[in-house]
Protein backbone atom coordinates (compact mmCIF):
# COMPACT_ATOMS: atom_id res chain seq x y z
CA UNK A 1 0.00 0.00 0.00
CA UNK A 2 1.36 3.13 -1.01
CA UNK A 3 2.15 5.67 1.99
CA UNK A 4 -0.06 8.84 1.49
CA UNK A 5 2.15 12.03 3.05
CA UNK A 6 0.57 14.49 5.02
CA UNK A 7 0.80 18.10 4.45
CA UNK A 8 0.00 21.20 6.30
CA UNK A 9 -2.85 23.33 4.71
CA UNK A 10 -3.63 26.58 6.55
CA UNK A 11 -8.53 26.87 6.58
CA UNK A 12 -9.49 30.30 6.49
CA UNK A 13 -12.97 30.19 7.20
CA UNK A 14 -14.96 33.46 6.93
CA UNK A 15 -18.58 34.20 8.34
CA UNK A 16 -20.80 36.92 8.80
CA UNK A 17 -19.80 40.38 10.39
CA UNK A 18 -23.07 40.68 12.75
CA UNK A 19 -22.69 39.55 17.21
CA UNK A 20 -25.10 37.02 15.86
CA UNK A 21 -23.18 35.58 13.03
CA UNK A 22 -20.00 35.37 15.05
CA UNK A 23 -21.62 33.31 17.85
CA UNK A 24 -23.75 31.06 15.69
CA UNK A 25 -20.34 30.30 14.08
CA UNK A 26 -18.23 29.74 17.11
CA UNK A 27 -21.02 27.65 18.64
CA UNK A 28 -21.42 25.13 15.26
CA UNK A 29 -17.29 24.74 15.61
CA UNK A 30 -17.61 24.04 18.85
CA UNK A 31 -20.39 21.52 18.45
CA UNK A 32 -19.26 19.09 15.91
CA UNK A 33 -16.73 17.84 18.65
CA UNK A 34 -13.78 17.94 16.16
CA UNK A 35 -10.34 18.92 17.89
CA UNK A 36 -9.21 21.14 15.00
CA UNK A 37 -12.61 23.28 15.21
CA UNK A 38 -12.10 23.45 18.70
CA UNK A 39 -8.66 24.89 18.35
CA UNK A 40 -9.70 27.66 16.09
CA UNK A 41 -8.16 31.04 16.47
CA UNK A 42 -10.91 33.66 15.54
CA UNK A 43 -10.21 37.69 14.30
CA UNK A 44 -13.63 38.73 15.43
CA UNK A 45 -12.35 40.95 18.34
CA UNK A 46 -10.23 42.64 15.79
CA UNK A 47 -12.93 43.03 13.35
CA UNK A 48 -11.58 40.23 11.10
CA UNK A 49 -15.06 38.25 10.91
CA UNK A 50 -12.78 34.59 10.48
CA UNK A 51 -11.47 31.64 12.11
CA UNK A 52 -7.96 30.10 11.38
CA UNK A 53 -6.47 26.23 11.68
CA UNK A 54 -3.71 24.55 10.48
CA UNK A 55 -4.23 20.78 10.06
CA UNK A 56 -1.66 17.94 8.82
CA UNK A 57 -4.04 15.93 6.46
CA UNK A 58 -3.30 14.17 2.79
CA UNK A 59 -4.59 16.59 0.55
CA UNK A 60 -7.23 19.66 0.06
CA UNK A 61 -10.69 17.98 0.09
CA UNK A 62 -9.80 16.23 3.44
CA UNK A 63 -8.85 19.95 4.58
CA UNK A 64 -12.32 20.83 3.49
CA UNK A 65 -14.30 17.82 4.74
CA UNK A 66 -12.97 19.16 8.53
CA UNK A 67 -15.38 21.83 7.78
CA UNK A 68 -19.28 21.83 8.85
CA UNK A 69 -20.89 22.09 5.54
CA UNK A 70 -22.46 25.20 6.41
CA UNK A 71 -18.72 26.84 5.82
CA UNK A 72 -17.07 24.50 3.33
CA UNK A 73 -17.72 26.68 -0.17
CA UNK A 74 -16.48 29.91 1.36
CA UNK A 75 -13.20 28.18 3.23
CA UNK A 76 -9.94 29.17 1.96
CA UNK A 77 -7.53 26.08 1.78
CA UNK A 78 -3.92 27.23 1.42
CA UNK A 79 -1.28 24.78 1.51
CA UNK A 80 1.88 25.77 4.04
CA UNK A 81 5.34 24.65 2.54
CA UNK A 82 8.70 25.36 5.18
CA UNK A 83 11.85 25.70 3.18
CA UNK A 84 15.39 24.58 4.37
CA UNK A 85 18.17 26.45 3.24
CA UNK A 86 19.18 24.48 0.09
CA UNK A 87 15.77 24.81 -1.95
CA UNK A 88 16.96 24.28 -5.12
CA UNK A 89 14.69 26.08 -7.80
CA UNK A 90 12.43 27.98 -4.61
CA UNK A 91 10.31 28.98 -8.40
CA UNK A 92 8.74 25.49 -8.15
CA UNK A 93 6.78 26.47 -5.41
CA UNK A 94 5.62 29.50 -6.86
CA UNK A 95 2.14 29.44 -8.56
CA UNK A 96 -0.04 32.31 -9.59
Amino acid sequence: MEDIGMKRFLIEVPHGESKKECQKAIRIFMETGSHFLSKADWGCADGEHKAWIIVEVPGKAEARNILPSLYRSDAKIIELNTFAEDVGDPGRFHKK
